[in-house]
Parts: C-alpha cells; structure tokens; sequence
C-alpha cells in the first residue's frame, strides 16, 4: 500500500491537476504561472526521484515518514516553491508559461544533484565488490530459496528508535520442522537467547529474533505466544526462542523496552522473500557502527556449479567499533573517525554484531558450526578487532529439505555435504559476510535521538576515499 500510495501522489495528482489546468485559462497570469510551476516542480521531482532511486517507500512503511531526502513533505515543498517562481515569472504577461519551466528545470536539476550526492546506495554502487564470487540476483539474505526476512521499526517520540527483525528458514511450522543450526561466538559480550540448546541439539524450533538489549525477553515472550497459537501446537510444552541483540541505548530510550507483543507479530506475519530493506530500519532502527550509523545489511554469494552450485546470503545488525577499511581503503582514518584514534580515547570498538548466515548447501550442524566461524573473517576484513565490550555471535542454518528435522523423529535419515566440500561455502560465507557490513552502512540515513544525531557514513567523501586508493567507482 506504501508504494501505491507513492505512485499516486507523485503522479496521479499531477495529472489530475493537468486537466483541471485546461479549465482554468480564465485565471489571472499569476494564478496560471503558479498552477504551471507548481506542476512542473512537482513533476520533475517525482522524474528525478524515481530514476535515482532517492525515495524509499519500504522505509516510510516502516513508521518513520520523514526519512529521505524525497518524502511526502518534500514533494510538497518542491510544488510550492515552483509555484512561487511561476507566480513571480509570468506576472509579466509577455513572460510565456514555459520560462518558468526552464528555470525549475534548472533549480531541480541543480538540488537533485546535490541531494544524489548524498543519496543511500549499496555498496557495489560505489564499486565496492569483495571477493571473487558473484552474488545472487537479490544480492540478499532471501537469495537461499525459502528464507524470509520482516522488520518492525518502532519510532516513537524524540526518543525511542528500536525494532524487530525477524528471519524465517522457511514458510512452515519451524517447531515442528526443524533446520540444522549452529552458533559461533566470536566474542561473548552479549545476551543471545535460546544459545545453549542450540549447541546442544544443534538446530533451531523458532524463528530468530533481532532486537535491542533489554527487548531480549519481551521478544522471546511474544514469539512464544504466537507459536503456541499455530496450528498443531496445542500440546507443547518447551520452545527455545533464539533472539540475538545489540544494545542501542545510545539512540534508543532502552530502560523503556519499547517492545509491544504486536511489533514481534509484525516482523513475523510480514516476513518475505525478495529485496529486504537495509539499514536504519528494524532491529538497525537505533545501531551504530565504526562511529556512523549502522544498522540492517545483507548479501550473498553463489557457490561455482563445479564447487556445488549453492547459495549463502548473510544478514547483519551492525552495531560494532573499529578501524573502517573497505576492499583495503582505510575509510575511517581518512575521515578522522575510528577506535583508539588517540591514547586516551574511550572509544575502544566497543559494540556487538549479529550475522546470520544461511545456505540450501545440505550441511550438519558441526559443518555449520565451521561455516558460521567463517564469518569472522569477513567481520575482520571490515576494520573490527571484536574488542573486550563487543557481542560478536553468528548463527548458521541449513534450509536443504535432506537435513531437515521432524520434532518427532525416532531416526534422522540425511545426506550431507561431506568435509572436501566446505571450502567454496567458506569462501562465499566471508565474502557475504563483509559486503553485507558494508550494505548495513551505506544504506543507513542518520538518526536523531534526544537532541543527538548519529550521522550517516558520507557517501560523497567516501567515493573521493575509495578513488584515492585504487578502488573503481562507476559513473553514477
């Protein structure tokens, strides 16, 4: 509805307006140069928006409507400053309608290129392309055929900034069709629910939860309760919820727990496979990362037929410290922001992450465990040295129907991938791993909290970066 809303705002009114301008030929030279203005501003605009991608109807959806340089409320800027013009320009009657045209042409044309400067972009946008495997047409998490991604973002005053982010392996009752899974903690600073069952059995009965700290049990609550109420689910009496978290106290009013048992339902019930949002929405609402907003990333990476032909697509909540580098470029240095910038610095890289990595490869919870280790490496690539203060947890699954578990079963009868054909899958997880880092910055737009903003990486300077070190950037 988000995007059928958009679509009739940006153009449906400008066209009705349009017939309703042939009606209007008795108006004053002012009236009409300000109807024409308007309508060309608005017009353009909506062009210029929609070629470069600058509006995010995905984001709006998510409850926070001022997000984005192209908003509602900018569109409606746009038509009364052409208005204006149109209404000074053609005052003269000897002045034709079309001049005001060309001098919003180029008054447009001039703040789209300003505002596309800034405009949030995926990282191969900017050329940036780890690795040497390609990703999946989505280049997404929703690449591994089945898995489903929702969020929730909760805005909420001048002080709450939080959200739900919520994976599903896939589209049927995990409790009762259980996926292969393990956990790797690369540093253990965290609250990450459901952990120890899952070494345990090694697989996961729930979907996985991502939130903010103190939203970890308010979580784990609600999803427990819309479990039990699926069909098949009268006689259960233990669930593991799995939620993972990072703490977003900083632009978040945490002590508040703004979590509602409807957030988690929301990120559940609209879980969906295909192009999932990033950064400053769900459980990234509030998160930071290398001292600029972080927040929600993803990426994948196909396996070579010859290496087996699978998928992996990983997902991020970043929310972490260190030394910015990207594809080698030192980004954070560059712009005098990163951890241990001077002896007495507090800022130590402290933070937490969660990656969650997902294939259809058919692998066994020990070679899952191997693979979710993986994802350190590519965390490595980024700049983090997973400090003392950071919770640092992968979560690996298997979506392949040959390793899936019944709740019930006497006998588990699985073909897995053997030990010899890990490697192609650990390459793809580190890959996935550093591209999504970067996604979960790049698309991130600044937050303001309590009267602080926690900017966005500055797309611009990092061009000029990554140039300056050898890195392509296309042409945008």
């Amino acid at each position: 509805m988000g995007r059928l809303a958009l679509l009739v705002g940006l153009f449906a009114v400008p066209a009705f307006l349009l017939w309703a301008g042939h009606h209007w030929r008795h108006r004053s030279a002012p009236v009409r140069g300000a109807f024409w203005g308007g309508l060309i501003a608005h017009t353009l605009a909506a062009l210029i928006a929609t070629a470069a991608g600058l509006y995010r109807p995905a984001e709006w959806e998510a409850s926070d409507h001022s997000r984005g340089f192209f908003g509602l409320w900018s569109m409606l800027v746009f038509f009364l400053v052409g208005a204006t013009i149109g209404a000074i320009v053609n005052t003269r009657r000897n002045a034709p309608g079309r001049v005001s045209g060309v001098m919003l042409a180029a008054l447009l044309i001039g703040l789209a290129d300003d505002a596309a400067a800034q405009a949030r972009v995926r990282a191969r946008d900017l050329g940036i392309a780890p690795g040497v495997f390609q990703p999946g047409s989505l280049n997404a998490i929703t690449d591994v055929a089945g898995v489903r991604v929702g969020h929730a973002t909760i805005v909420e005053g001048d002080s709450v900034r939080t959200g739900i982010t919520a994976i599903l392996p896939h589209s049927g009752n995990l409790y009762r069709e259980r996926v292969p899974a393990a956990l790797h903690v690369g540093n253990g600073f965290g609250k990450l629910l459901g952990a120890t069952q899952l070494q345990e059995l090694g697989e996961i009965e729930t979907p996985i939860l991502l939130t903010c700290t103190l939203c970890v049990w308010k979580a784990a609550d609600a999803m427990i309760e819309w479990m039990l109420g699926l069909p098949q689910m009268e006689n259960v009496r233990s669930i593991n919820p799995v939620v993972g978290e990072t703490n977003d106290g900083a632009l978040n009013a945490i002590r508040s727990r703004p979590i509602a048992p409807s957030h988690v339902i929301d990120a559940l019930t609209t879980a969906a496979v295909g192009r999932v949002p990033e950064g400053s929405v769900g459980a990234g609402t509030g998160t930071s990362a290398f001292g600029w907003k972080g927040g929600i990333g993803t990426s994948s990476r196909k396996v070579p037929p010859s290496l087996g032909d699978w998928t992996v697509g990983v997902l991020v909540q970043s929310n972490h410290g260190g030394v910015l580098q990207m594809m080698g470029a030192p980004v954070g240095r560059e712009l005098g922001r990163y951890s241990f910038r001077t002896d007495t610095t507090r800022d130590q890289g402290d933070g937490s992450i969660i990656m969650v990595v997902a294939t259809d490869a058919p692998l066994s919870d020990r070679n899952l465990g191997r693979l979710a280790a993986r994802a350190m490496m590519g965390l490595a690539r980024t700049g983090s040295s997973a400090s003392n203060g950071s919770g640092d947890y992968v979560i690996a699954f298997s979506t392949a129907l040959a390793v899936r578990r019944a709740f019930d079963a006497r006998r588990l009868a699985t073909s897995e991938l053997a030990n010899e054909e890990m490697s192609g899958l650990f390459q793809a997880t580190v890959e996935a791993t550093e591209e999504a880092i970067y996604n979960s910055l790049t698309m991130a737009t600044a937050v303001t909290s309590r009267g602080r903003t926690v900017e966005a990486l500055p797309l611009d300077r990092v061009r000029e970066i990554l140039l300056k070190y050898g890195v392509a950037v296309p042409k945008r």
